[in-house]
């Protein structure tokens, strides 16, 4: 997995057992995460942002390389030899990703060449997960809610699951006992917003707010909250889905274009602050929306914002009264999650089981996700 917020390369690797979801059982042989070096996050930043033809077909090739080797150290890391692995599913670099709207058919486009993953590795691999959902109509994401269903559902909980990635998104999960499928959509932005800010902020020192440090120094522009939040995005009901292509790093510098870049004490504190409580604040709106209404028992926090203080406590000010958990109570690392969806949406496609859920993401039916490319040699 190499998700929006371009820090690096999710391996997670996974024991499954059974035939079916009704068999279905895991467990978690191995996880790792390699970071992309400066040149590597600077090709793949660049592509994102002003990529040309030439400049993403290299990319997709290099990205293939760059999978491959960390699936290869994962598996040494954990002492496995690749042979005995039967699978990769990978996800893919996100270089577009635009919902259907307004009666209009969406597209997505995921790199990191699958062939070459399989050729370095001698494992097959299934890809391309997104595009089959949005051919029948859907939006393409979220894909994990099948997955989190099988892996974390409860008995007699019902759960919410809030992802604080590059984008921020919410799962949730019933009771196992009542046979409804899960609920998911993308809340808004995670900590996309707060990365490019402090990155500005740094001239590059930083690549993210370390610990939540620049925004807790800030105080929120409320004015310039209200203003944000006033985005057609958060009033839109689900399925719904964004990306970089709504709140990336253009949406960033439109909002600095009065601050310094590379000088943090000048603003860019308020402007943290501001950008941190956006992210909380449109997830308290989301909950109260379309999530809360449902009934929620317990909520846990995954991703890479699970770790940032200041937005964790932000969340939690919104959600109150429910407590907050890791999602390390539920047997994953927090950064995790989203490569172990990915194993497990791999595995349903080589059993021939529809993965997508159609009541989140719009589409006609189910739907076998991916693509499969055989083993090399």
């Amino acid at each position: 997995m190499s998700g929006t917020s371009l820090d690096g390369i999710d391996v997670a690797l996974v024991h499954i057992w059974g035939h079916d979801p009704a068999s279905f059982e895991w467990g978690m042989a191995g996880f790792s995460t390699t970071p992309y070096d400066d040149g590597q996050r600077g090709l793949v930043r660049q592509a994102l942002e002003s990529g040309t033809p030439s400049g993403l077909c290299a990319l997709n090739a290099e990205l293939g390389e760059w999978f491959a080797s960390a699936v290869l150290q994962t598996c040494e890391s954990a002492g496995v030899a690749p042979g005995d692995v039967d699978l990769i599913g990978s996800h893919g670099q996100t270089v577009w990703h635009d919902p259907p709207s307004d009666g209009e058919r969406g597209a997505t486009l995921q790199i990191g060449d699958a062939a070459t993953l399989a050729e370095r590795t001698g494992i097959a691999v299934v890809s391309d997960f997104r595009a089959r959902d949005m051919a029948a109509g859907g939006q393409g994401a979220p894909l994990v809610p099948w997955a989190d269903q099988l892996l974390f559902s409860h008995p007699e909980r019902q759960r919410a699951l809030q992802n604080l990635g590059g984008m921020a998104n919410v799962t949730w999960l019933a009771k196992q006992s009542s046979g409804r499928p899960p609920m998911a959509f993308d809340t808004g932005p995670g900590v996309v917003l707060m990365d490019a800010a402090a990155e500005l902020a740094t001239g590059g020192r930083q690549r993210c707010d370390e610990d939540g440090r620049l925004a807790a120094a800030g105080t929120v522009d409320d004015a310039l909250l209200a203003h944000l939040m006033a985005h057609e995005y958060f009033d839109r009901p689900p399925p719904k889905s964004t990306g970089r292509e709504m709140f990336g790093v253009p949406f960033v510098k439109l909002l600095a274009q009065d601050l310094e870049p590379g000088r943090p004490d000048e603003g860019w504190p308020d402007l943290l602050a501001t950008l941190t409580a956006l992210t909380a604040k449109s997830i308290g709106q989301a909950y109260r929306e379309w999530v809360l209404p449902e009934g929620v028992d317990e909520v846990f926090l995954l991703g890479g914002g699970a770790r940032n203080p200041t937005l964790a406590a932000a969340v939690a000010d919104e959600l109150s009264p429910l407590s907050l958990s890791s999602c390390e109570q539920l047997g994953v690392d927090p950064d995790a999650r989203e490569a172990v969806a990915f194993a497990v949406l791999a595995w349903a496609h080589v059993r021939g089981i529809p993965a997508n859920v159609p009541s989140v993401t719009g589409a006609v039916g189910g739907r076998i996700l991916g693509s499969h490319t055989p083993a090399g040699d």
